[in-house]
């Protein structure tokens, strides 16, 4: 019998946590760091003396050696650099174990070497990390042994921002001061505080370890750059939610235990619609702590599934032919005593402080679509975005049946005198219970949709950080309760003001609204149309960040200067280049070095078969039809990797930049994909004990 797992016990007992410094710390310093986490300035240098000796002490007594200040570089994952708690040791040789409040509030990490688009010069190094209190410190236990994570934020000597948190929490402080604006509009005089709060769904695949060493492209680009589609894939819609296998079960137990350990609410946990797909999914938080969180998920994630002897794939599109992965953003504003500002409540029509929020959401996503649609870029989102299988790349929003009703009559007449109620869904079984239902149905084709008290966001990819997302959101939010809050506080009749602004704004962005099929031709000629922009590419987004526009957006509330956009452009367009280029040079390694000699093994084996049926006295004339066959699109590969090689030659000797992120999309990519179509196809009549690497369905189903 299994030993019984007492998930109380061991949630949170990695995690320094608010309780944890109620206990060690005293009353007075507790106070101020309560104070300074909830409403902003700095600790004392004396508090932050007793802070670190505390958490120091808790993190030794739980076996650590080392600390590290953990941060959010612009790579899109983490960094840390581990320091030994121990000192000098004292005239008596005795070892000491110390750790600073200078030490806890300010790290110093070589800033050269991480992305940076040109903020910092190569031989400028020096940068820094501050202590995020709000983000709760943790122990990290591995080979390493165990070591206390401080989370951080990160900038350069000159004080750009070199990460992605600092953005995230400017963005949450102007989101917040701006809706405490609204709710003040609305007589609330009690809330001190909006807090964005996130709920991210990661989906992710697990295949075999061993056949994942096999496979080069895998190892170094984390998707499959060849790979013929198996017989079976996702058509009998019979993984979707099925029984977990029991490796898989076994990896998602273990998963769960570490992340319950530090403190990360995993709640779901299921299979997803391709073979070899799955999904966790957390209960929601502060938007800098699920971004904290989520980066530790993916982390453990990995860790895990190595133990049991699994590789966890994040990249969007690992698998040609079946569903990518992504990571669905839920998206909410809550204040300190608890009213979430996105629940329409019973009666949404009646509920005017709701329908202002609904109103300059709609306002926001439709003035910045373009930037909302950067923001979930990345270079495996571009293979993702657009297909059946996830939101298409044209940004829109659904409301549901019964928002939509409500927001119709305020256009057209000026009020909502009716609400579209649920109703009851009768099973027509007797032992069953009639349900009550939703007013509304959901929709998974759209990219940015209302489901019941929050927006779920979901073109964010899934190795992708959450952090800009998040940034974006509540920036294009924040400007639209500006513009909302100075109109309405200098307006002489506060109802009628609101209520002409309420049905200006739905007016005015209406056209952002979609409730159909994201999926259909249809929709995309509709929303040229309506002049919604339709980016399709990572680099052709990266562009939205330096426009005027944006430019007045994120200098008006602190959140990125102009030099800190300009740097964010020329990170990821070095970026897409590089990805790109790697990508293309393990293509040429995997076709020059396994493939192509593999298919010319091939056909000489053919070619003896052929001689040797012809000297029978037979005429060989189907292994002749496979010989032409396979030579055809061998000399077809050779041809096409000879064109990749050229084309990747002039990629990697342009000047780093937009010119050479184009080059890459326009001109690499296209040869890539001219050298993966006949490799694919001879992967199918290839003697599978001579094709030099696992198939797909030796991956996606041999688990």
């Amino acid at each position: 019998m299994s030993e019984v797992l007492n998930v109380e016990e061991i949630f949170n007992q990695n995690v320094f946590t608010v309780g944890l410094m109620k206990e060690r710390l005293p009353r007075k310093v507790f106070a101020e760091v309560k104070r300074v986490m909830e409403h902003g300035g700095e600790l004392s240098l004396e508090a932050a003396d007793v802070v670190a000796k505390a958490m120091k002490d808790w993190a030794v007594e739980r076996g650590a050696t080392h600390y590290t200040h953990w941060f959010q570089p612009l790579t899109g994952i983490t960094a840390e650099k581990h320091d030994a708690f121990v000192t000098l040791p004292d005239e008596d040789g005795k070892m000491l174990m110390e750790f600073s409040g200078k030490e806890l509030i300010k790290g110093e990490p070589d800033a050269s070497s991480f992305p940076s688009g040109g903020l910092r010069a190569t031989f400028e190094a020096r940068g820094y990390t501050a202590w995020d209190c709000t983000s709760p410190a943790f122990l990290k236990e591995d080979a390493t042994g165990v070591v206390l994570c401080i989370p951080t934020a990160f900038c350069s000597y000159t004080g750009e921002a070199l990460d992605k948190k600092t953005p995230l929490l400017r963005s949450m402080e102007a989101v917040s001061e701006q809706a405490i604006r609204i709710v003040r509009l609305f007589g609330n005089t009690t809330s001190t505080k909006v807090t964005a709060s996130v709920g991210p769904e990661q989906e992710y695949f697990l295949v075999d370890r061993e056949k994942y060493l096999q496979r080069k492209d895998l190892i170094y680009t984390g998707r499959t750059l060849f790979g013929a589609p198996a017989p079976k894939g996702q058509e009998m819609e019979d993984h979707y939610f099925g029984a977990i296998r029991e490796r898989i079960g076994s990896f998602m137990k273990d998963l769960n235990i570490e992340l319950w350990k530090l403190g990360i609410a995993a709640k779901t946990q299921h299979n997803e619609v391709a073979p070899a797909q799955h999904e966790l999914a957390p209960i929601f938080d502060s938007a800098n702590v699920a971004v904290d969180h989520n980066q530790l998920v993916m982390e453990v994630m990995k860790k895990v599934a190595t133990r049991h002897g699994l590789q966890c794939l994040l990249n969007e599109k690992p698998f040609a032919g079946v569903n990518g992965s992504g990571k669905h953003n839920n998206w909410s504003l809550t204040t300190d005593d608890g009213i979430n500002l996105m629940d329409p409540g019973d009666t949404p029509n009646e509920n005017i402080q709701f329908l202002l929020v609904l109103a300059c959401v709609l306002k926001a996503v439709d003035t910045h679509a373009d930037l909302l649609r950067q923001s979930a870029s990345d270079v495996g989102n571009d293979h993702r975005l657009g297909a059946n299988e996830a939101p298409p790349a044209i940004i829109s929003v659904f409301l549901g049946d019964q928002l939509q009703d409500v927001v119709s009559q305020l256009i057209s007449t000026g009020a909502a005198e009716t609400c579209v109620e649920g109703g009851v869904l009768e099973t027509g079984v007797s032992t069953l219970p009639d349900l009550v239902k939703d007013a509304t149905d959901r929709n998974r084709t759209s990219p940015f949709a209302f489901t019941g008290n929050k927006f779920e966001f979901r073109m964010v990819g899934s190795g992708d950080s959450l952090a800009s997302p998040n940034t974006t959101l509540n920036a294009i939010v924040a400007e639209a309760f500006c513009e909302a809050a100075d109109e309405l506080e200098a307006a002489e009749d506060f109802d009628l003001a609101c209520h002409d602004l309420i049905k200006r704004y739905l007016t005015e962005h209406q056209r952002i609204i979609f409730n159909g099929d994201g999926y259909s031709e249809e929709w995309v000629a509709k929303a040229e149309r309506r002049g919604l922009p339709n980016i399709k590419s990572m680099v052709e987004a990266v562009e939205t960040l330096t426009t005027d526009k944006a430019i007045d957006l994120f200098g008006k509330f602190h959140i990125f200067t102009e030099k800190e956009l300009y740097s964010r452009a020329e990170v990821l367009y070095e970026t897409y280049s590089k990805s790109i280029n790697i990508e293309a040079l393990t293509m040429i390694d995997m076709a020059a070095k396994s493939i192509i000699p593999a298919v010319s093994d091939y056909t000489g084996v053919l070619a003896d078969t052929v001689n040797s049926v012809a000297a029978a006295g037979v005429e060989p004339v189907s292994q002749k039809e496979m010989l032409i066959e396979a030579n055809d699109l061998l000399t077809e590969s050779v041809k096409a990797l000879k064109k990749l090689e050229e084309v990747q030659a002039v990629g990697i000797a342009m000047s780093e930049g937009k010119e050479q992120a184009f080059y890459y999309k326009d001109v690499v990519m296209p040869a890539m994909a001219a050298l993966r179509a006949p490799i694919d196809k001879l992967e199918m009549i290839v003697d599978k004990e001579m094709w030099p690497m696992p198939s797909y369905g030796d991956l996606m189903f041999e688990v």
